[in-house]
């Protein structure tokens, strides 16, 4: 559990709900942000998934920044522990507010015991080791919080 809040750091950074703005579309949101700081910007496409991440019924967003290419640099916030993703919950009244942000190499969306998780590739420290492999984090998103299955 520690090392899941270590790799969600920025994660919980965010106000909670009643004190966030919801945003309309949290790709235009992100695609803003990028057209301000790159003077060349292009989205790969995998720059936006939507999917039911909380399993609620209800499609979500999670955006991965190292589907940015910005004035010819892919990812230009990505380093050697991956990628940044941003993790955006949809409310039935509409509009979205992101949950969790993640710097990692990728992730699966699959199904587990009837449920659908979250296979986090990360940085190895974030399972307390030094080896060179992934660190493989199984997590579910219940409500708007991450909780960790199992790490290996």
């Amino acid at each position: 559990m520690l090392s899941l809040a270590l790799a969600l750091l920025v994660v919980s950074a965010s106000p909670p709900l009643a004190q966030q703005q919801l945003l309309n579309d949290p790709e235009m949101y992100e695609k803003q942000h990028f057209e301000k700081r790159c003077d060349i910007v292009q989205y790969e496409g995998d720059f936006i998934s939507r999917i039911d991440i909380n399993n609620d019924g209800i499609i979500d967003a999670v955006v991965n920044e190292g589907a940015v290419v910005c004035d010819g640099d892919r990812g230009p916030d990505c380093s050697e522990e991956g990628c940044p993703y941003n993790f955006y919950l949809q409310v039935k009244e509409g509009g979205y507010f992101m949950i969790a942000t993640a710097q990692m190499y990728g992730y699966d969306f699959i199904k587990r015991f009837g449920n659908m998780v979250f296979v986090l590739k990360m940085h190895p420290r974030y399972c307390e080791r030094t080896d060179s492999e992934p660190c493989e984090m199984t997590v579910r998103v219940r409500g708007t919080k991450f909780l960790t299955i199992s790490r290996k």
